[in-house]
């Protein structure tokens, strides 16, 4: 038997006006429940939920437990700077000048918090790669679909780039392939040696074997939102697997990280085949492009566009001075 954290709860003034200055320093919102003046408020957010809970008592020492936050688009010194700008105080100073250590702050009430480097700065602190996260398969399937619902009246029935499928198919493959990696990672006992058993069957002779195809009389908005759904499956399974489970792969065993950069690399590529038939603008973020390429194509050439380089290692591009790849797989085992 085990137990589950709940709430954070923290005792206080008064708590709504302090589970405000909370919510925007997550980024979250108040309960609708809550208003002014009641004895309880709730932010919660996908990683933690803070139940804020007035009490006559003031504070009179330093907090035996506290938060530590840490920015996601930002450096830790930046975030220091807004979160000053939200009412917070600066209790004590433990930044390095090599650019390691954190920042202690107090909310408005005095609780005291820490704010540390987030991922991307503590890796360029640390020459490490960034991960591949459960957050940038929702990003490349969001940037993915809103490039494709442009042309949503547009005839998807026309080649797919180089590709030998038209652009429906190329979608519903992809969809499939989303599909597929969430569904790797979701027995209990994830398979060592073989996929989970779905039937694959392509819809005609050349077509792409899926499992799962979408009903074409909803038309390109049903077929997008297909596409939506089997994101969300595979960013769901991402961010709920531990990290040292291990699933087959055609390509060898991989782990829920690779998973999600093998979710992100089908999205982006073929999304530019369908783009290139289409005739539609598509250059994914570097960063993205990047963090993909180091996880699943660690050998690639770093001294160069990073989409680029992505599509010369998916054999769909040149790079001046190489010959253009012709077989590729990527390495899906765990770095």
């Amino acid at each position: 038997m085990t137990s589950l954290v709940q709430h954070i709860t923290v005792d206080c003034s008064d708590a709504y006006e302090l589970a405000r200055f909370w919510a925007q320093v997550l980024g979250a919102s108040v309960s609708d429940d809550d208003e002014p003046g009641d004895p309880e408020a709730l932010v919660e957010t996908p990683a933690a939920a803070l139940l804020f809970v007035t009490v006559p008592e003031p504070k009179r020492a330093k907090n035996r437990v506290h938060l530590d936050v840490r920015p996601d688009d930002r450096t830790r010194d930046e975030e220091v700077e807004r979160l000053l700008g939200l009412g917070a105080t600066l209790v004590a100073d433990h930044r390095k000048p090599n650019g390691r250590g954190w920042a202690t702050l107090a909310d408005p009430e005095g609780n005291e918090f820490c704010v540390e480097c987030g991922t991307a700065e503590r890796a360029a602190l640390t020459g490490t790669r960034l991960p591949v996260t459960a957050d940038d398969v929702t990003l490349a399937v969001r940037l993915a679909a809103d490039t494709l619902a442009a042309s949503h009246d547009q005839d998807w029935r026309i080649p797919a780039g180089g590709l030998t499928w038209d652009c429906w198919e190329t979608v519903e493959h992809l969809v499939d392939d989303l599909f597929a990696y969430a569904v790797q990672l979701g027995p209990r006992t994830p398979p060592q040696d073989r996929e989970v058993p779905f039937r694959y069957t392509p819809d005609r002779e050349g077509g792409p074997a899926n499992s799962v195809f979408a009903d074409p009389a909803a038309g390109t908005a049903g077929l997008l939102q297909t596409l939506e759904a089997a994101g969300a499956l595979l960013t769901a399974m991402v961010r709920t697997t531990p990290s040292d489970v291990r699933s087959h792969h055609v390509f060898g065993l991989s782990d829920p990280e690779g998973f999600a950069a093998m979710g992100v690399v089908e999205t982006l590529v073929h999304t530019h085949d369908v783009a290139a038939g289409l005739s539609l603008p598509w250059t994914p973020p570097q960063d993205l492009c990047d963090r993909v390429l180091a996880r699943l194509f660690p050998d690639a050439p770093d001294d160069e566009d990073r989409w680029t380089v992505l599509l010369w290692s998916t054999g769909r591009a040149d790079l001046p001075g190489r010959d253009r790849v012709t077989s590729w797989k990527w390495h899906g085992a765990p770095l």
